[in-house]
């Protein structure tokens, strides 16, 4: 029988903590196939455990073996291996909510069975983070209806601090192939690229106001934290100007519907100030002269596209001049992670 889900776990020397992850997944039971990416693990048993899940579960749970190349590879070769008509990324430190998880197992067959082709499953996802009682909920019930079939035409604003994760996203399996999507190697923040890259494709969309996605942030390693995000932030430009260059092509290529083209220049102008932002936290001038050439780039790349960006809020917050201008926009980060609970 074709599965309904595939969901790749990549796993990393993730032998800690990830079979409570899988564990909140095999509850999906035989209409889900549960792909375990172990990108070259070394210093754990992280693939051993990958093999036992496999052998006690035959039918839902695979182990696939790769030299290490980073979240993405483990992303692709997840995407390369599913049989399941829609595609879900959980990372291996992360879980889902059970009772949520059967909602959207519900909804996806129900769009199998009547030959209803969903292009894109929203849900919710929770910022789990460690030694915060109150959870931070990431919602998108102001901006789509719920429960029905919608196009980016019934997308309403997206508020600032708004935006589609990785966690908020179940793509349908082909559509992914269809455009082509292949993550960078060796790269952290791919999950950006996976997430904004099939945009322009997605026709129907079906909201589920569902809190499904628990996103763990408080490991010291983890790449969202700070310092790591600082001293990988050759990284985090790297995955900016693909999507600069993405957003870019798309839109010569083919028409893009307006409220999809709104959404993906806001999702930029997000990507934009992290990357401004960790280059002045880093406090070095060869880090701010990389901020000044992030955003030549862009204006190299579109011009229009940049005077969008440049002068929207977001873009006057990070380049306020000189040393006082710096501090104020280091301490307007600090409020807003202290009030949205990023890292």
């Amino acid at each position: 029988m074709a599965k309904l889900l595939s969901v790749a776990v990549p796993c990393y020397n993730s032998a800690a903590y990830m079979s409570h992850c899988i564990d909140t997944l095999l509850t999906g039971g035989e209409d889900v196939e549960i792909l375990v990416v172990d990108d070259g693990s070394t210093k754990d048993n992280t693939a051993a455990i990958a093999d036992e899940y496999a052998a006690k579960y035959p039918t839902i749970v695979r182990a696939i073996h790769q030299e290490n190349g980073g979240h993405g590879e483990a992303v692709n070769a997840g995407l390369r291996n599913a049989t399941g008509y829609f595609f879900k990324v959980v990372d291996s430190d992360d879980w889902v909510n059970e009772e949520a998880y059967a909602k959207l197992l519900q909804v996806m067959r129900s769009m199998v069975e009547s030959n209803t082709e969903l292009d894109l499953l929203i849900s919710n996802f929770v910022y789990e983070k460690e030694g915060k009682k109150h959870k931070k909920v990431m919602s998108y019930r102001n901006v789509f209806p719920t429960e029905q079939i919608i196009s980016w035409e019934d997308a309403k604003r997206f508020r600032l601090t708004q935006y589609i994760l990785m966690h908020s996203v179940i793509y349908r399996t082909q559509l992914l192939k269809n455009c082509g999507l292949v993550l960078p190697k060796h790269t952290f923040y791919v999950d950006n690229i996976f997430v904004f890259t099939p945009l322009p494709y997605v026709k129907t969309m079906y909201y589920v106001d569902v809190n499904f996605y628990r996103y763990f942030i408080g490991r010291e390693d983890q790449s969202v934290n700070e310092k790591v995000m600082i001293g990988r932030i050759d990284q985090q430009i790297r995955v900016n100007k693909i999507m600069i260059d993405d957003f870019v092509e798309q839109r010569k290529k083919h028409f893009m519907n307006r409220h999809c083209h709104r959404y993906m220049m806001k999702y930029l102008n997000i990507m934009m100030e992290i990357s401004s932002i960790m280059l002045i936290l880093s406090e070095t001038d060869e880090n701010y002269e990389k901020k000044k050439e992030l955003w030549s780039y862009l204006k190299k790349k579109d011009f229009a596209l940049w005077v969008c960006l440049r002068f929207s809020v977001l873009g006057t917050h990070v380049h306020l001049p000189g040393k006082m201008g710096r501090k104020v926009t280091k301490t307007g980060y600090k409020i807003a992670r202290r009030f949205i609970g990023f890292n």
